[in-house]
């Protein structure tokens, strides 16, 4: 181990042997309980429409709220990542989640909970900053394990999250439910006060206020019209009112970016074609994801005297969701032996096409509760094709010193996508939704069903066309064979954008500093 400050590119800190037994695990702990709040939201939603009588489709802003706080927060978290006081940052946003588990647990409203779980999503935003103490705080090869592991613990906590407070909230009740995150949210608190160090070096960066306010605005006003525009009426007062808004604040925020000497988000890597290859494909998938797998599982709770659905309890939707994880685990691990023996070109096409192959074959075949664990499977797959390949396009389009801002904005797009997916879910549900129903009549869900399919057959089309020519793999001169620098960049690109994005930037900020 070399010597030399904490946190300093390629070195530890003198404790980091023995702290990297608890520092991980701690870390971990917390990307797990994060990913199981975030399900306390898709398999309620059917429960939650019947408990607060309000219809399927307005029940679904319990999940809409969480991921559109979790869609602004992550741009914001990351640039805090950066800074010296990184346990401050987990522990704040542990007490607002914490405070959203609290709130939607003792609420006696709907709008009290969907207040609630718009607090628990700022916990969505979590992830790179655990990431960016892990690669502070050990040396790059502990650092390289632990990124993946966080990677990894994000799907292996939603995968677990389902089922089981799905469970609990069969048996003890929804309120039960936030009652068992906030009692490991509180654990995961006192975890990371007694593990994580308070302090972690870091140089000064400024923050973009201005882009942060002006983003927020812009995505809210597009969520609240996609999931209220049938509501209020597409041609209302307030919805052409919102989007004029969302518009003005969009169009401030884009010149804003662009001239700014620290962006929230770099815009000037669109220009270049891989870059927006992966950034439109991430945003249309994320989408897309979410006008499937909330569809699916409010589907088969869907009660059978409505004439379709199944009737299924809490417990069992939650176990639908299961296969999703698994699918798009899977995925991810074939990608790079995939990546040896067919190359790049095809991979996100690949991937998208599997997707839409999933939802379409959910919209002939939802006869037999078995159908729908298949097709979270197959949808899974294509998913863990998908997003597990789009970070390596940008890293190989880009200039190693620009991989953090590129790849940030890429996990912004993907935020903003299932935030804007669920919302626009919702709104096809309520237009299938007659007077005083509490359930959308089957033609919504078919409807919503055929939009993800076509959004995952145009990521196809636009994956394939937009890059242009991959061309050659980086190779050692000398031998010939592919670099091996490239090729673990490749690698570890293929894990998760923010892992490739913040060892890139904290390198780089190292380096800086130093200078």
């Amino acid at each position: 181990m070399t010597s030399g400050p904490a946190g300093t590119a390629g070195t530890a800190g003198p404790d980091a042997g023995q702290g990297h037994f608890r520092l991980v695990p701690t870390l971990v702990f917390i990307g797990l309980i994060v990913a199981m709040i975030s399900s306390l939201g898709a398999p309620l939603i059917p429960t939650i429409a019947q408990d607060y009588h309000v219809p399927l489709s307005t029940a679904q802003w319990v999940l809409t709220a969480a991921l559109l706080t979790g869609a602004l927060a992550t741009p914001v978290m990351g640039r805090l990542a950066d800074g010296r006081r990184q346990r401050s940052v987990i522990m704040v946003t542990l007490s607002v989640v914490l405070a959203g588990c609290v709130v939607s647990a003792v609420s006696t409203s709907f709008l009290v909970l969907v207040l609630g779980r718009g607090l628990q999503g700022v916990g969505m935003g979590l992830l790179p900053v655990n990431m960016a103490i892990a690669r502070r705080h050990l040396d790059r090869e502990r650092a390289g394990h632990a990124i993946a592991t966080l990677s990894v613990s994000a799907a292996i906590g939603a995968g677990l999250g389902y089922p089981l407070t799905a469970s609990v909230a069969q048996f003890f009740g929804v309120n039960a439910a936030y009652w068992f995150g906030a009692i490991f949210v509180a654990l995961a608190m006192m975890l990371a006060l007694v593990v994580i160090p308070s302090r972690s070096p870091a140089r000064r960066r400024k923050f973009d206020v201005a882009g942060a306010v002006l983003l927020s605005l812009a995505v809210t006003g597009a969520s609240v019209v996609l999931s209220e525009g049938g509501n209020w009426g597409w041609l209302s007062i307030p919805v052409i009112a919102i989007s004029i808004g969302s518009a003005a604040m969009l169009v401030l925020w884009i010149p804003h970016e662009l001239r700014t000497p620290h962006p929230l988000v770099d815009l000037h890597h669109l220009s270049n074609r891989s870059v927006l290859m992966a950034d439109v494909s991430g945003f249309l998938m994320s989408a897309s994801m979410y006008l499937v797998t909330p569809i699916v599982v409010e589907f088969v709770q869907v009660p059978t005297s409505a004439g379709f659905g199944f009737g299924a309890s809490v417990i069992i939707s939650g176990f639908v969701l299961t296969p999703l994880s698994i699918g798009t685990f899977l995925a991810s691990r074939l990608l790079i032996p995939y990546e040896r023996r067919f190359g790049v070109r095809t991979m996100i096409p690949l991937g998208a096409l599997v997707f839409a192959g999933g939802s379409t074959y959910f919209v002939f075949n939802h006869g037999s509760l078995w159908q729908a664990f298949v097709t979270l499977g197959i949808v899974g797959l294509g998913i863990g094709f998908t997003f597990a390949a789009m970070p390596g396009f940008i890293i190989r389009a880009v200039p190693p010193s620009e991989t953090g801002s590129a790849t940030g904005f890429y996990q912004v797009l993907r935020n903003i996508g299932l935030s804007i997916g669920s919302a626009f879910g919702a709104a096809v549900l309520l237009a299938h939704t007659s007077p005083g129903a509490t359930y959308p009549s089957f033609d919504g869900f078919r409807t919503v069903l055929l939009i993800s399919a076509g959004l995952g057959l145009l990521t196809a089309v636009l994956s394939f066309v937009l890059p242009g020519s991959t061309g050659p793999a980086i190779v050692d001169r000398r031998t010939g064979a592919p670099d091996a620098a490239e090729v673990r960049m490749s690698e570890e690109a293929l894990l998760e954008a923010s892992g490739a994005m913040l060892v890139n930037e904290l390198d780089l900020d190292d380096e800086q500093g130093q200078a």
